[in-house]
């Protein structure tokens, strides 16, 4: 649901509300401060009544907010212009007078919903404004809106900026009006406090005590003070508002690029990549700057979408385009590096855009297709595409005098077309080994692994999880034909290890299953033969959604929603807390045997590890409460630890890890990549100590090993109670290779530590 909405004026019920707002101060450029509530009354119903000029009043959720006047110019005081065409819109517009402290950047939002009303008529070519040519405030907001001033004209009761704007003139200007002092100003504070607190936290700087919670860190040119707090596993959370950054004794606007420049030393980046990075942090900066703009949606928004009230689907997706972070532990978490300004608009999970994804024919013989258990792939596309569009395919190649028995169909993003294949590919393309069929009927929303995608016109129907070659966060984003083969195999595994296991159906686990995968190998790329970015460029899987699995009155959200924060500070979790019927110890209890206990109880029993990050799980809601997770990304993100014995196809996911760091599949994946994030905030916000919330961890833990003696010798050689484990750090990954953080092959072999932590559950 839009914030903004506009609906016609309604004279009689509206006048007072107008009224008051007209002959407000801060309303004089509209020449009206000694109205009376009659003559704004006598104004409103001539414009009601003449059928060149309409009043419209708009809410902001459902509150009166603004007041927007639009006309005919060509029946107005500028009927005599030169300058005016046909397609021009007239348009005042005024916000209502804030009753407290006013938000910035409140009127750049309102004049943008008003500026996307008047073009939502598809006559309206240009808008037409004509502000006082003295109000310099409004003219501003005009330019930055997109509007060019032609000149000043005389009216009967000024002297006004005569402006105007076409449809491209604003989309133009909307593309980046995020990028604004204010709001890169906040991005900067947020990121450079985040940055501090996690290359700290693995150790990378160490910024020096001064006295009452004050620090002082020293780079290579500029220092930093600001207040901090340390939480267990050496969690600090930097207060961004107390944050100052001196050079040479002189404050200076915080930079997180040039924080990073100025620690590149320290922080072991390679000369090489230095640039790559500072592109991910430009780029991290810019997303944090239209997430500060433009989403607008609070906690409590989000609380009340996954109640048990709300649409299941919608509400999903609603938390899913809202989250604001990234990553938490990665500080370049938003570099999307090959994406345009449009791209970001169309592509990006927090926007929410529509998307339909493209398809194309692919030849059998130049690639496969490998489907899980009671899954035939013509069923599948059908089931997708629906049976019209698969026959209006199939027509397609036979107008093109191509046997369609010949091909099969894959979905490809619609970035990945055109920016990629349909040049990379080209002669792929012309000698009909590759054909463009077409844009699916359904629309698709991105989520935050950004090359996923939910199905919004249906929300039963499957993910589709495509490749996409944009660099972000240590790896380009493209989809292996080859390495996925076995994708299916191992999902049917690990569902029926869960299904099959009556501790883990216990306690509500479930797997979203990557039932069908499939790709193209017929290129030069794989003819080759040398192993590149480029043999992952056209792949594409299906995997369940979550939607059908749960009851009506259930939520859905992605894990990583419970350390979202909206941009007034306010987080989601403790939103959750204070919305559900459980103590804050009951509710933690709840979440942690939803999430904790099923890992560690996989690991004990089948020495099965997860990456079981916020983005990997979805959590179901039963009246505000995680009440069991569903697994996801299972293919690439999962493995076997020991000599449990293993189909042949499925084979692929046995690791070779020494005994010693087998724990950190929930030391360092679970505790010190999740879970220390979640006890800061709950404890920051006063809802439960963070002392309470690892005893309740201990405390679930240990039942598990006490109710499940049959798995002690498992629990003795993991110890997870141990006092301290190895320090596993991700920031030092990407900081090493920006371009590949690890080898996906042998990915225990690439991580990088430093020293110890101490267990919170010790």
């Amino acid at each position: 649901m839009s914030r903004f909405t506009l609906e016609p004026v309604d004279v009689d019920r509206d006048t007072a509300l107008l009224h008051r707002w007209l002959t407000h101060p801060r309303s004089a450029f509209w020449m009206m401060q000694d109205w009376s509530a009659a003559d704004v009354h006598a104004e409103q119903s001539a414009i009601r009544d003449d059928p060149h000029q309409h009043a419209w009043l708009g809410r902001d959720r459902g509150r009166p907010a603004f007041l927007v006047e639009t006309y005919d110019p060509a029946h107005s005081p500028l009927a005599d212009l030169p300058e005016l065409r046909t397609g021009d819109l007239g348009m005042h517009v005024l916000v209502a007078p804030p009753e407290g402290e006013p938000e910035r950047g409140y009127t750049s939002e309102v004049f943008r919903a008003v500026m996307e009303f008047c073009f939502a008529d598809t006559s309206v070519r240009r808008v037409v404004v004509e502000p006082d040519a003295d109000n310099r405030p409004i003219r501003a907001k005009n330019v930055a809106a997109g509007f060019v001033e032609v000149r000043e004209v005389a009216l009967p009761d000024k002297t006004a900026m005569l402006s105007t704007c076409t449809r491209e003139d604003f989309a133009d200007a909307a593309a980046v009006d995020h990028l604004t002092p204010y709001a890169l100003e906040q991005a900067q504070r947020h990121l450079v406090a985040k940055a501090i607190a996690e290359y700290a936290h693995e150790r990378l700087i160490a910024p020096t005590p001064v006295g009452d919670g004050t620090f002082v860190l020293q780079t290579s040119r500029a220092e930093y003070e600001f207040t901090a707090r340390q939480h267990a596993l050496e969690h600090w959370v930097v207060d961004a508002a107390s944050l100052v950054r001196r050079v040479r004794g002189e404050e200076s606007p915080l930079d997180a690029q040039a924080l990073v420049a100025e620690l590149a030393p320290t922080l072991g980046i390679p000369d090489q990549l230095l640039p790559v990075y500072l592109e991910e942090i430009a780029a991290t900066l810019a997303a944090a700057a239209w997430k500060h703009t433009r989403s607008t949606r609070t906690t409590a928004d989000l609380v009340a979408a996954v109640g048990p009230a709300a649409d299941t689907a919608v509400g999903f997706q609603v938390v899913e385009s809202s989250m604001t972070e990234g990553h938490p532990a990665f500080v370049a978490n938003n570099g999307r590096i090959g994406f345009g300004v449009d791209d970001y608009h169309r592509y990006a999970p927090e926007t929410a855009a529509p998307v339909h994804l493209e398809w194309l024919a692919v030849r059998r013989s130049l690639g496969h297709l490998t489907t899980g258990d009671g899954v035939a792939e013509d069923d599948l596309v059908e089931a997708e595409l629906g049976a019209a569009r698969v026959e209006q395919f199939r027509r397609r190649l036979e107008a093109l005098g191509l046997p369609p028995q010949e091909y099969r169909f894959l979905p490809v993003h619609p970035w990945q077309w055109r920016d990629k294949l349909a040049i990379s590919f080209a002669p792929d393309v012309a000698r009909r080994d590759l054909v463009h069929l077409g844009r699916g009927e359904d629309e698709h929303q991105a989520q935050q692994s950004i090359r996923t995608f939910f199905n919004a016109t249906r929300p039963t129907r499957h993910y589709v999880k495509v490749a996409l070659s944009i660099q972000n966060m240590g790896f380009m984003r493209g989809l292996s034909p080859a390495y996925m083969e076995a994708t299916p195999a191992i999902n049917d595994w690990v569902a029926a290890t869960v299904h099959d296991d009556p501790v883990l159906r216990e306690l509500g686990v479930d797997v979203l299953r990557e039932v069908a995968a499939g790709g193209y190998t017929g290129d030069a790329f794989h003819a080759h033969g040398q192993r590149s970015a480029h043999q992952k460029m056209l792949a594409a899987l299906w995997r369940e959604s979550p939607v059908a699995k749960v009851a009506p009155e259930e939520g859905l959200a992605t894990m990583a929603s419970l350390l979202h924060r909206d941009r007034h500070g306010s987080a989601f979790a403790t939103g959750l807390v204070k919305a559900s019927p459980l103590s804050a110890q009951d509710w933690v209890r709840t979440y942690l045997r939803a999430y904790l206990v099923p890992l560690v109880h996989c690991l004990y029993a089948y020495d099965l590890a997860f990456m079981p990050h916020g983005e990997n799980l979805v959590m179901v809601l039963r009246d505000h409460v995680p009440v069991r997770m569903f697994l996801k990304d299972i293919g690439e993100e999962v493995a076997v630890m020991g000599d449990l014995p293993l189909p042949a196809e499925v084979e692929r996911i046995r690791a070779d890890v020494p005994e010693e760091m087998r724990p950190l599949a929930i030391h360092t994946d679970v505790l010190d990549g999740f879970l220390r994030h979640l006890a800061a905030i709950l404890d920051e916000d006063g809802v439960l100590p963070a002392t309470e919330f690892w005893a309740i961890a201990r405390t679930l833990v240990r039942e598990h090993a006490e109710q499940h003696p049959e798995l002690a010798d498992a629990a003795a050689r993991y110890d997870l109670f141990a006092p301290r484990f190895r320090h596993s750090c991700l920031n030092r990954l990407q900081l090493r290779n920006t371009l590949e953080m690890v080898d996906i092959t042998d990915q225990a072999d690439s991580l990088l530590f430093a020293g110890t932590l101490a267990n919170p559950l010790a």
